[in-house]
C-alpha cells in the first residue's frame, strides 16, 4: 500500500517517495537540555517515533538524526521568537545550578533519555550535539557570507532574508504585514525576519561556552545547528524533517532559508509537524496548567505507556486537550487492551484482513485513531483467527508493549505496609490485617495472598 503524508510545505497529502532506495533520511528537532522535558515536549518525540515505526513497517530503512541543543538557544522577547536578544538558556541553567554548562546538558539529557525509554521510543541513528559541531556551523556561515547572504552588526552576523525571494514559504508568511501593530526591537537588523547566524560574546558577559571564529569570539545562533548537522549526516537534501507547529514560522523557515541559500538545492522534501498538547483549549504552560513531566505522572499512578496510548487517540496534526481525567480514560482503555491481549493464544496464523485495514489507516498520513479502532475491532471479534500475530505486527507500529508484562516499581512505604500486614496475618490479628489492606487500597495498591506471602498490584 502507498504511504501518503501531509506535507506542510505544500499543504496537502502526498505520496511518499524517498530520495534513495538505500534508506530514508529523517531529521527531528531535538531537546534543549537545560531543564526537564514536560509531556508537551515529549509528544514531539512520540510522533517522530511513530513516523519512524510506520516507515519501517513499510519496509523502509531509516537513518534518523535528532539534534541536542546545548548552546545558542537564546531567550526570545516576543511570542514569535523573532527578537533574538536575551541570555542563552544553557548559560542561565549553569548559573542557576552552580555547574558547568556541559554538566547541566548531560544531566538533563540523561533524564530525557530515561523518559524516552519509559515511553518505548526508539533511539535515533545519531544524537547530534550542537557543541560538537561548531566547525561545521562556522563553515556554513562562511559559505553564506561568501554568497552575499550575511551582514555584520555590533552583536553578530545576521542572515539577510530580503536576499531570498521565497523566504517564509513554509509558513506562507506575509512579510510586508508581518507583526503589524507589534513593537519589534529591530536594533541593527535590516529586516524584521533577519536572524542571527553567529553571536559575538560581550566582554561583560562571562560565558562558559564560546569559540573563536573568523568574526571574533562568540557562539552560534539557534537555527544554524540544524542545517549544519543535517547536511553533515544526511546530505544537502533530505527526505523528512519533523517538529512542532510552533517551529514553522521561525525556526524551520530559517533552516530552509540558510540551507537553500548555501547549497542552491531544496533542503527538505517533506515537512511534517505535530500540533500542541493543550490544557483547557490552550497550549500547556506553567501559567495555564497541565505542565507535568513524566515522573510526576508516574507518581500519580499513570503508566508512561498509557500516555503513549493517549497520543494515539487523536490525529497528530490536531491539538490534543489534556487533563488527568482524560488520561484516566486512556489508562483504563490501555489496561483493558493489555488484559485481553494477555489471554490470546498464538494459532500461528496472521489475520490479513485486519492487518490490511490497519496498514491502510496508518498509511493515510498516520491516522492513528482509525488504526486504533481497527485494533479494538480485531480484539473484540470472537470469530477472527490469526489475532495474536496480527496484533503483534500492529504493535510494532504502536509501540505499546501489549504482550509484555509491565514492571512496576513498588515504593518502600508500600512494601513495608505489605510486610506488616503479612506479620499481622501470621499473628492472627485479622482486624489489623484488614485495616492495612484498606490503607494499601487508598494508596492505589491491591494486595493478594500467595505461596510466597503476598503479591502487590497497582490499581
Amino acid at each position: 500500500m502507498v504511504l501518503k503524508i501531509y506535507n506542510t510545505l505544500t499543504r496537502k497529502k502526498e505520496t511518499f517517495k524517498p530520495i534513495s532506495k538505500e534508506h530514508v533520511t529523517m531529521y527531528n528537532c531535538g531537546p534543549t537540555v537545560y531543564w526537564y522535558q514536560h509531556i508537551g515536549n515529549l509528544k514531539a518525540y512520540l510522533f517522530a517515533d511513530l513516523l519512524r515505526r510506520t516507515l519501517e513497517f513499510n519496509d523502509y530503512k531509516v537513518k534518523q538524526v535528532i539534534n541536542v541543543t546545548d548552546v545558542g538557544h537564546l531567550k526570545s522577547t516576543d511570542d514569535e521568537g523573532r527578537d533574538e536578544s536575551g541570555e542563552d538558556k544553557m548559560e542561565l541553567a549553569a548559573k542557576r545550578e552552580g555547574k558547568s554548562a556541559k554538566e547541566v546538558s548531560h544531566f538533563y539529557f540523561d533524564l530525557f533519555k530515561k523518559d524516552l525509554a519509559k515511553l518505548n521510543i526508539e533511539q535515533p541513528s545519531i544524537w547530534s550535539w550542537a557543541t560538537e559541531h561548531i566547525p561545521e556551523q562556522i563553515e556554513l556561515v562562511k559559505k553564506l557570507e561568501k554568497k552575499g547572504f550575511t551582514y555584520k552588526t555590533s552583536d553578530g552576523i545576521y542572515f539577510d532574508t530580503s536576499k531570498l525571494k521565497d523566504y517564509g514559504k513554509l509558513a506562507k508568511l506575509n512579510i510586508e504585514g508581518l507583526e503589524a501593530g507589534k513593537r519589534i526591537d529591530m536594533s541593527e537588523k535590516k529586516n524584521k525576519t533577519d536572524f542571527a547566524l553567529w553571536k559575538f560574546s560581550k566582554p561583560e558577559d562571562k560565558r562558559q561556552q564560546e569559540w573563536d571564529s573568523p568574526w571574533g569570539k562568540g557562539f552560534p545562533g539557534w537555527h544554524i545547528e540544524c542545517s549544519a548537522m543535517s547536511m553533515k549526516y544526511l546530505g544537502e537534501t533530505i527526505d523528512l524533517h519533523t517538529g512542532g507547529v510552533d517551529h514553522i514560522p521561525v525556526h524551520h523557515s530559517n533552516e530552509i532559508a540558510q540551507s537553500e541559500a548555501a547549497t542552491g538545492k531544496k533542503f527538505v522534501n517533506y515537512w511534517m509537524h505535530e500540533n500542541f498538547l493543550t490544557f483547557k483549549g490552550e497550549k500547556v504552560s506553567k501559567s495555564k496548567g497541565g505542565l507535568f513531566n513524566l515522573n510526576e505522572l508516574e507518581e500519580k499512578g499513570y503508566s508512561p505507556l498509557a500516555y503513549r496510548y493517549y497520543n494515539l487517540t487523536a490525529i497528530y496534526r490536531k491539538p490534543m486537550d489534556f487533563s488527568l481525567e482524560i488520561l484516566d480514560n486512556a489508562q483504563n482503555s490501555y489496561k483493558k487492551l493489555k488484559n485481553i491481549v494477555a489471554n490470546l493464544q498464538d494459532d500461528k496464523k496472521t489475520n490479513k484482513e485486519y492487518l490490511e485495514r490497519f496498514t491502510e489507516a496508518m498509511n493515510d498520513d498516520l491516522n492513528t485513531p482509525k488504526a486504533l479502532a481497527v485494533l479494538w475491532e480485531l480484539v473484540r471479534d470472537e470469530k477472527a483467527q490469526g489475532k495474536y500475530q496480527a496484533i503483534k505486527k500492529m504493535d510494532e507500529v504502536f509501540g505499546l508493549k501489549l504482550f509484555e508484562k509491565e514492571t512496576v516499581e513498588i515504593p518502600s512505604e508500600i512494601k513495608s505496609l505489605a510486610e506488616e500486614r503479612l506479620s499481622a496475618k501470621k499473628n492472627k490479628d485479622f482486624k489489623k490485617s484488614d485495616e492495612i489492606r484498606e490503607k494499601l487500597r487508598s494508596l492505589g495498591w491491591n494486595i493478594k495472598d500467595s505461596k510466597e506471602g503476598f503479591e502487590l498490584e497497582k490499581i
